[in-house]
């Protein structure tokens, strides 16, 4: 059974993560500076708990990173047959343990969960990119609805040359933004992609010098938050499943979408 109690500040602070929520806006930040942000299943499982215990008041979600950097990626500390602290080692399972690899696919799975509910369509999610968005970072950058780059950043999906593949639910929006030719690319070579190069490959919305990202990102905010709640959800409900819809599909959600807003609005609800 899903743990529906909020996290509390330590347990957040323990998993290298903070939430502020003010009013309709949560804010969540990678909060170990000190490790560029690197991240672990327990940080991915705390992002989870904080999608899963959101208010419904909330319709923005912006997450950022302490310091310089977004985040570095995952810490690599999880590679080792020791692990990290506190958290079990999945190398040391895969030696020691049984061949059947069921209980380790349940576990990514729950990592998963930590970026997938950043689409939920009740929320408008916005990553506030400085400096480095590598491996898990960039793909915690491409599961937000929006990117905001300042122009120091550099994104890299690093999983490759580490003899990994990209697990944390990125791939697809990475095809889907860049196309197939140019995701193979981009994560066959590992290479970093400076911001000016991520805005021209639609991989961010904006950049902006470092020193006004923060506030182009509260811009960004309060021009969401001037849409009504209802009308947002609808719409990127839309949107989302534009891609995978044929046109006569598409033309179907919209009639349905629509006839909602309509009924809500004649019954008085928010356009």
């Amino acid at each position: 059974m899903a743990d529906t109690r909020t996290p509390t500040e330590e347990e957040l602070s323990d998993a290298g993560v903070r939430l502020e929520i003010e009013g309709a806006v949560a804010t969540v930040s990678m909060a170990r500076p000190e490790r560029r942000n690197a991240m672990t299943g327990r940080t991915w499982t705390a992002l989870a708990h904080i999608g899963q215990t959101l208010p419904e008041s909330v319709r923005i979600v912006v997450v950022k990173g302490d310091g310089p950097s977004f985040s570095a990626g995952i810490d690599l500390a999880m590679f080792s047959p020791e692990g990290v602290e506190g958290e079990r080692s999945l190398m040391r399972d895969l030696r020691d343990g049984d061949p059947d690899h069921s209980a380790l696919a349940d576990t990514i799975a729950s990592y998963q969960e930590g970026f997938l509910w950043l689409r939920d369509p009740g929320i408008v999610s916005i990553a506030s990119v400085r400096g480095h968005a590598i491996g898990a970072g960039f793909q915690l950058a491409l599961s937000c609805d929006l990117r905001v780059l300042a122009d120091d950043a550099r994104m890299c999906m690093k999983e490759p040359a580490l003899g990994l593949v990209p697990d944390l639910t990125g791939t697809k929006p990475l095809v889907e933004t860049v196309g197939v030719s140019r995701a193979l690319e981009l994560c066959l070579t590992a290479r970093e992609v400076p911001a000016e190069e991520a805005r021209e490959l639609r991989l961010a919305e904006v950049v902006v010098d470092g020193a006004s990202l923060d506030a182009t990102v509260d811009d960004l905010v309060a021009g969401l938050l001037a849409t009504p709640a209802e009308a947002a959800t609808a719409t990127k409900e839309l949107i989302r499943q534009a891609p995978g819809n044929t046109l006569e599909e598409q033309a179907e959600a919209e009639r349905r979408a629509q006839i909602g807003r309509l009924a809500a609005l004649a019954r008085g609800g928010d356009g």
